[in-house]
């Protein structure tokens, strides 16, 4: 027995390459194919056993194409439970989706997990070996429903929660992005005028001899600020950026003093809360859904939330549950929550429809967040503008100042 283990383990352990072959059958008739191999002698060895007279091999390559996206992550996951449930065997969805599409980096992580399903491995075995692309959350849904036998169900629950979770993100970034765009313009056109055009401006009333108006004198001041430290003024920025996304990456400290800063935010604290929460209620409704055990699935709701502050509460939690703590009360200890949603939870613990609770309060919430955004939206447009219309209308003000003062004398 221990001399077969041998050969699988280094069988499993060898790097296959993908080869396309062309070659002639015993009726000397053109055929042509692929075959996944360790090398060309191999592939020529296997094919001749069949009959097959090799004429032609060539080894796949695969462009590096873009990185592969959480969205390509969805897609696929739809795709693969749309497929599945039409009856498509499982190794000919990875084929059929993997060939098909556009980004090169996904077709070939697909083709590798094929690759290791046809070796024997299991489909979420096939995944932990990508911890990048599929996280604890992903791999125990699908293990619990190859288990369960209920693999293709688990898919569409698993694609449905990914694409919500996607839509969430993309209403924060949407939310965030417009006032951020709004302000580096601004910071871009200030900076502009601040170096080339006000220095222009300084040797024309120079040349008048004449006292200038205060703002005008500030706005040059500021002006030569800016040419003398443009370097100073342009590489604090951007190191302060840089060193700031360092250390939000890198630092656990760092991560809980902003995500909880950012919870207190006056105006976008409320929407990243309701986003959190419904993240939050969303992944613990679809692992329980999936039959995983509550103190499980408590391992990957904290990551899911995608807020610091939460992930601790959630090992709080999970440690509460864990000693016979019910969740209700695990979590109004942690003072994270809404009174509304543990009330909700208190509901399903007692009816035991904990997972369709948890469901409605996510949609509650994701309700709420597409609210709020669209609210925030138009309340930020005409802000930023009158702002904008401050700062560069003031600039030209000051600028023109004392050319109005000249008019009057003249």
């Amino acid at each position: 027995m221990a001399t077969a283990a041998n050969p699988t383990k280094q069988r499993n352990t060898t790097k296959e390459f993908t080869f396309l072959w062309v070659g002639k059958n015993k009726t000397g008739k053109v055929v042509r194919g692929e075959q996944r191999a360790a090398s060309e002698t191999v592939v020529n060895a296997t094919l001749r056993r069949q009959g097959i007279r090799v004429t032609k091999i060539t080894k796949e390559k695969f462009r590096a194409g873009r990185k592969v996206t959480e969205k390509d992550i969805a897609l696929f996951t739809r795709q693969l439970a749309t497929m599945m449930k039409a009856g498509v065997p499982l190794l000919q969805t990875f084929e059929i989706v993997g060939r098909g599409h556009d980004n090169p980096a996904v077709g070939k992580l697909l083709l590798d997990i094929k690759a290791d399903v046809e070796t024997g491995s299991s489909l979420s075995q096939a995944f932990r070996k990508f911890p990048i692309y599929f996280d604890a959350l992903y791999c125990n849904l699908v293990s619990a429903g190859e288990q369960a036998g209920i693999l293709e169900s688990l898919l569409d629950r698993l694609a449905s929660y990914k694409e919500k979770m996607l839509a969430i993100k993309a209403k924060i970034k949407s939310a965030m992005f417009y006032p951020t765009a709004i302000i580096i313009v601004a910071f871009i056109i200030t900076a502009v005028i601040m170096i080339f055009v006000i220095p222009a401006f300084k040797e024309v009333f120079t040349s008048f001899g004449a006292d200038l108006p205060t703002p005008t004198l500030v706005v040059m001041g500021l002006s030569d600020f800016f040419v003398s430290y443009w370097w100073a003024i342009f590489g604090l920025i951007f190191g302060g950026v840089f060193a700031f996304f360092y250390a939000w990456r890198r630092s656990t400290k760092m991560q809980l003093v902003l995500d909880r800063l950012f919870l207190r935010l006056p105006v976008f604290g409320p929407i990243i809360n309701k986003s959190v929460i419904a993240r939050w209620t969303r992944t613990l409704a679809t692992m329980f859904a999936a039959g995983v055990p509550l103190v499980e699935s408590l391992d990957s709701v904290g990551g899911a939330s995608g807020n610091y502050v939460y992930r601790e509460g959630t090992k709080l939690i999970q440690g509460e549950v864990s000693t016979g703590t019910n969740l209700t009360t695990a979590m109004q200890n942690t003072g994270l929550f809404p009174n509304m949603v543990t009330q909700m939870v208190a509901i399903g613990e007692e009816a035991g429809s904990l997972d369709s609770m948890l469901g409605k309060v996510a949609d509650f919430y994701e309700g709420e967040v597409d609210d709020a955004v669209e609210a925030l939206s138009s309340l930020l447009e005409p802000l930023i503008m009158a702002v904008l219309g401050v700062v560069i209308g003031g600039l030209v003000v000051a600028l023109y100042l004392p050319i109005f003062k000249l008019g009057g004398v003249v």
